[in-house]
């Protein structure tokens, strides 16, 4: 039972994990390289704000959202 705990922790530590040590080893040497894909995931999630609220901005124009106040009768 002990080697198959092993096993599996030899798997996370050495195969799993590989790419992060492998972008430790590269931030020693170029900061802008090993954040990549940070600023990767960064323009992406500007891109898609943006085209959200462009979105949001098309229906608001045609008036097609319902506006009509809904609270409660007690209010």
């Amino acid at each position: 039972m002990n080697d198959f705990f092993n096993g599996i922790a030899d798997l996370f530590v050495n195969v799993l994990f590989a790419p992060f040590d492998a972008l430790r080893a590269l931030e020693l040497e170029s900061w802008f390289s090993a954040n990549i894909f940070s600023w990767i995931f960064i323009a992406i999630g500007f891109v898609a704000f943006v085209y959200w609220m462009l979105e949001l901005k098309k229906y608001n124009d045609n008036n097609e959202e319902d506006k009509s106040i809904s609270s409660h009768s007690y209010l």
